[in-house]
């Protein structure tokens, strides 16, 4: 699952909906991959505006803290992990024709976190509720026990 995908997340369960304490959903015991791709800077930039970037952040930072689960984790493995920390993200939201030097490492540095940075395995947690949606395999599980979902249709 790829990062971005989180910055259009927010928790499923029905109590949540109004809640900012559900946006974003917060990473735990996450597994990471990075999958090298073709850098496109004019998708990131047409993307970034949709993009919350408080939330991006935020999960800039804590990815940080995920290094493979194994005992058998290779050294290379646990740096590259620490380096996905990414705090040298800017704290406000770049804008503009990302044309200098500066803004093309913003670019760089978006399109690995991004586009390049996965998660394999994992949870991602509500900080409302508690809720833990499991990633395997890299995708999410986002099917709620029915005491969580909806309510009940056959009252309709």
């Amino acid at each position: 699952m790829k990062l971005l995908t989180v910055n259009f997340l927010t928790c499923a369960v029905k109590n949540c909906k109004s809640s900012a304490a559900s946006f974003p959903l917060h990473f735990e015991d996450a597994e990471l991959e990075q999958r090298e791709i073709d850098y496109n800077p004019t998708f990131l930039s047409n993307i970034l505006p949709r993009l919350d970037w408080d939330a991006i952040t935020t999960t800039a930072v804590e990815v940080c803290q995920y290094r493979s689960p194994s005992s058998e984790c290779s050294e290379e493995y646990s740096e590259w992990a620490c380096q996905l920390g990414f705090t040298s993200l800017p704290t406000i939201k770049p804008e503009g024709s990302f044309e200098t030097e500066d803004e093309q490492k913003v670019l760089r540095e978006l399109h690995t976190l991004l586009m390049e940075t996965e998660v394999i395995e994992g949870k991602m947690v509500c900080h409302n509720c508690g809720h833990e949606y499991r990633i395997k395999e890299g995708i999410a599980n986002f099917l709620l026990p029915n005491h969580l979902g909806e309510s009940d249709l056959s009252s309709i």
